[in-house]
């Protein structure tokens, strides 16, 4: 029987293009939620985020701010103004060198909170460059009044209060506790809830090195598919050991949210505990609950008037939502939420977070640089409304 190649020929071809058919048409995740992209940054890469009441004086404004972790950062905060940074409040207060007062200029700002009043933006300055110990007086929480970007008031952490160890983290606020409220801040560094009386400016600590406020130490973050470990040239790999972190308050402030980073657990506590002085450690230990698992782990918290706490996901590159009877709901799924960071709720009914690629740092990547600018501020439409006083 004699035999011709044509027949293979068309064979081969008509494998080929099965295949790329096929290829074309398989299965691939899901992407939940409708993102806007708000700003993107070219320079250092950005942590927090905050938005400003829709006021008759304040339409809206947006503050971010950089951490200086080893990128050259110019100023820490800014104001996002026609996609452009700014350094907020001005300048000079951003340029902090060394030998200059710690108390005068903004060393390295990890968080900025517009109050629930929209009145104050609250910078919390660590005090602290590239995770290093606290400078003396330069751990710090700064007002700054909306209508006229002036200074109004300033809270600096004796050395019982921001330890050398502490990171200071994230803040929220309970105005209506006290004659001027109080605010409560996560220590990401040494472990614990910081109190801080607004009018008297005392400050506290609570939960210090308590279970719930530290690293879990059975728990292995897994981002973009690769365990996620401390990786330096000639070094073995290390744990990231990274207590509590994000923070929320509950719309009837009687209950404060948190979680480490290192963990997927969500835990509460009583806020009339940790504002009482006069509660023993054991006595406002006594009122933390473990929430359970919130669907990953993440270092962004925020609420809303109806009860629920949004929680960033950046094992997932997800936003997720603990409803009032405890479930968990899935916002946002989509790629490109590399790391999402910090989350804002604001008065237009967006949710606006960062997204930084923190796991594409040089510290985890054994020196490489695997970050790819520019980062980015997104936001999504939700359902949920701003908590207000």
């Amino acid at each position: 029987m004699k035999f011709t190649a044509a027949p293979i020929v068309f064979i081969v071809v008509a494998v080929t293009l099965i295949g790329h058919m096929a290829a074309q048409n398989l299965a691939k995740e899901q992407v939940i939620g409708q993102l806007e992209v708000i700003a993107t940054f070219n320079g250092p890469m950005p942590t927090g985020v905050t938005v400003a009441n829709h006021t008759a004086t304040s339409k809206g404004r947006i503050f971010v701010n950089f951490p200086k972790w080893g990128d050259p950062v110019e100023y820490t905060v800014a104001e996002v103004t026609n996609g452009k940074t700014l350094p907020y409040p001005n300048a000079d207060i951003n340029q902090y060198v060394e030998g200059d007062n710690p108390t005068e200029k903004l060393i390295s700002v990890q968080s900025v909170v517009v109050e629930p009043t929209g009145r104050r933006l609250w910078i919390l300055d660590t005090g602290s460059i590239a995770f290093g110990p606290v400078k003396p007086s330069g751990g710090k929480l700064i007002a700054v009044d909306l209508n006229t970007n002036k200074i109004v008031k300033k809270i600096v952490f004796p050395p019982d209060v921001a330890l050398p160890k502490t990171y200071l983290n994230d803040v929220r606020f309970d105005l209506r506790r006290g004659r001027e409220g109080m605010a409560f801040i996560t220590d990401s560094g040494a472990n614990a809830i910081i109190v801080v009386d607004l009018a008297s400016q005392e400050s506290w600590r609570r939960l210090s090195d308590h279970s719930s406020t530290k690293p879990d130490p059975q728990f292995v973050p897994v981002v973009e598919g690769e365990i996620m470990r401390m990786r330096l040239p000639g070094q073995a790999p290390a744990r990231l050991e990274v207590g509590a972190d994000g923070i929320a308050i509950s719309a009837d402030a009687k209950t404060l949210y948190y979680c480490p980073l290192i963990g997927r657990h969500l835990y509460s506590v009583s806020v009339d505990a940790l504002a009482d002085r006069s509660k023993t450690d054991a006595e406002v230990a006594a009122t933390v609950k473990d929430l359970g698992e919130k669907g990953g782990a993440g270092d962004g918290l925020e609420s809303d008037g109806e009860g629920r706490v949004y929680l960033s996901d950046y094992e997932h590159n997800a936003i997720r939502r603990r409803t009032i009877d405890g479930g968990i709901e899935t916002l946002v799924h989509d790629p490109r939420v590399l790391w999402p960071d910090t989350l804002s709720l604001a008065d237009d009914g967006y949710l606006y977070f960062t997204a930084n690629q923190i796991e594409r740092q040089p510290v985890f990547n054994n020196g490489r640089d695997l970050r790819q600018k520019p980062y980015v501020l997104f936001r999504v439409k939700v359902d949920g409304t701003r908590i207000h006083p």
